[in-house]
């Protein structure tokens, strides 16, 4: 780990975050904190004797970027594994499996994620695709959202997955015309396939996790929120932290077992417990209440709209928790001093998370700051509901934009009339919400550059000279205004995970969490901030990331 250096930062536009005093000529840090936080002259008397003077040369300072929603190990175990991030043709991922297979040949199982569901008819990649190239082994490879598995014949037999077999709860076989397994999984479904699957080991998880945070400190995160922690990802943690290299600041989600009841609270204590006994804050836990739009498991207040290829008549998605056992289990994660971080798509599963809060709150008030992640779609007679009950709007900015998932397999099924609920963020901050900002990596974009790029515009980022034109602004009147989306994924997110009076706005007495940009992301078009290139990554005063300047 680097050592802390007192330094006096200057020469470049310094955004401390803070609506009283937003911008500032120089920061002075001294044993890891912030000293003072002003004009040059000022700043120069309070920093210490013999501090570095680091010249920012024109570029700019930011606090540190906290993503509230991101899976870390999962993300780095990608970067590792066979990954189809990316890819433009159902040709391309049978490329790169075969690729990875040449350059794997020991390999029992094909394991991988970060396919497109747009690049396959209906969003459902077929068996066969993958069968012409796994030359036998057995493939499990999830979509980019992990909603979904793509899988071949040899994984379908071993599973004994058939025509005969039934579609388990909450989970749906696709199959062909003639009823047999077509090759992809869905929610529950997936479990078939899963359990078969070689688990990595200690040593693998430990090494993805160490990649991942690698990865996240050089895009500016200082800390973020992991948003499924099992036991095998909580034994990495506890190993990076034994080992003195966890230099990110992060909050566990524990996994809340649907198929359990309310008997696992006591066991989630236990090993919040355990884990603060190794440093770690396992302060949350993750209830997944529905799947998502494009795949019909999100769950909705009215049925999906029954177009071909779509769902039956009357198809109103999966909720994966009754609204009974949802606010039981709410009620009771909050009477133990819990934090609830929702997983909520569609607009009945934001209703049921919204309804769980209020219950639990009737038992006495708490500052657990419950969240509800991706609130994709929002009932408007909902969106008063997130201030009203203090409830932080976790929100993942990267989809709201119109691309081929948005325009095919989400809006014709959402109809007209529901479409423009989605991503509501600029209603719920004027209804006084809370927002915080997650990319969901690997599921899109680790970058919170490129997220907030797409919440200042609501068109995808802005693809190399020479690329299509963009598309249209979707939703225009929910873009973000700069400060607000940055606010999100520093302060915001800060704030769910409790570090407000440390981290997230750059005053004097927090730790000097910063992150030094090339570019002054307030000077450039909000559709290149993608490009406002990280320098410098530091938390707690020491530097954990840096880029030669040249």
């Amino acid at each position: 780990m680097q050592p802390r250096t007192d330094l006096l930062i200057a020469g470049g536009p310094i955004w401390t975050g803070r609506p009283e005093q937003p911008w500032v000529e120089a920061l002075a840090v001294r044993d890891g904190k912030i000293a003072a936080a002003g004009a040059l002259s000022r700043v120069r008397e309070v920093s210490a004797p013999g501090a570095e003077q680091l010249d920012l040369r024109g570029r700019a300072v930011l606090p540190a970027f906290h993503d509230s929603h991101c899976h870390p190990v999962g993300g780095g175990l990608q970067q590792r594994s066979c990954d189809l991030e990316g890819a433009r043709s159902p040709g391309e991922c049978q490329e790169r499996v075969r690729a990875h297979l040449a350059s794997h040949p020991d390999l029992g199982w094909v394991v991988g994620k970060g396919w497109s569901m747009e690049l396959f008819p209906r969003g459902t990649p077929d068996r066969h695709l993958l069968d012409q190239v796994t030359a036998g082994r057995p493939a499990y490879l999830t979509n980019r959202d992990g909603h979904s598995a793509w899988v071949n014949s040899a994984a379908l037999r071993l599973a004994g997955i058939e025509t005969a077999t039934p579609d388990p709860p909450h989970g749906r076989i696709e199959r062909d015309e003639g009823g047999n397994p077509q090759g992809t999984l869905h929610e529950g479904a997936m479990e078939l396939v899963e359990r078969l699957v070689p688990r990595p080991t200690a040593a693998e998880s430990l090494a993805a996790l160490r990649q991942a945070q690698s990865h996240l400190h050089s895009l500016g995160i200082a800390g973020w929120q992991d948003a499924m922690v099992d036991p095998e990802n909580e034994a990495a943690y506890v190993a990076l932290a034994g080992a003195g290299e966890l230099t990110a600041r992060v909050r566990l989600a524990l996994w809340w077992e649907r198929e359990a009841g309310l008997e696992q609270v006591e066991e989630l204590a236990l090993r919040r417990r355990r884990l603060a006994e190794a440093g770690l804050d396992a302060g949350s836990v993750k209830i997944m209440l529905d799947g998502v739009l494009e795949t019909f498991t999100a769950a909705l207040l009215e049925p999906y709209v029954p177009l071909p290829g779509g769902p039956p008549p009357g198809h109103r998605g999966h909720l994966f928790l009754d609204p009974e056992m949802a606010a039981a289990a709410t009620s009771a994660l909050h009477r133990n001093d819990f934090q609830v971080h929702f997983h909520a798509i569609g607009d009945r599963a934001v209703r049921v998370a919204l309804d769980a809060v209020a219950s639990a709150a009737e038992g006495g008030g708490r500052d657990l700051r419950h969240h509800i992640a991706h609130i994709q779609l929002v009932d408007p007679a909902d969106l008063h509901r997130f201030h009203q009950l203090q409830v932080v709007a976790n929100m993942q900015p990267f989809w709201a934009c119109h691309e081929p998932q948005m325009d095919d397999l989400t809006i014709p099924f959402l109809g007209a009339a529901r479409s423009p609920h989605q991503y509501p963020f600029r209603d719920l901050v004027d209804l006084g919400a809370v927002l915080a900002g997650g990319s969901d990596w690997p599921v899109s974009s680790a970058n919170p550059l490129a997220e907030i790029a797409v919440a200042t515009t609501r068109r995808a980022p802005a693809d190399a000279e020479g690329g299509p034109p963009p598309l249209p602004a979707f939703l225009p009147e929910q873009r973000l205004p700069l400060t607000t989306a940055l606010s999100a994924f520093t302060a915001g997110s800060a704030y769910v995970n409790h570090l407000e009076h440390l981290s997230g706005t750059l005053e004097a007495g927090k730790a000097a969490d910063l992150v030094v940009l090339a570019q002054d992301p307030f000077t450039i078009p909000a559709d290149r901030l993608p490009e406002a290139r990280v320098e410098i990554t530091m938390v707690d005063g020491r530097v954990v990331f840096h880029r030669d300047w040249g």
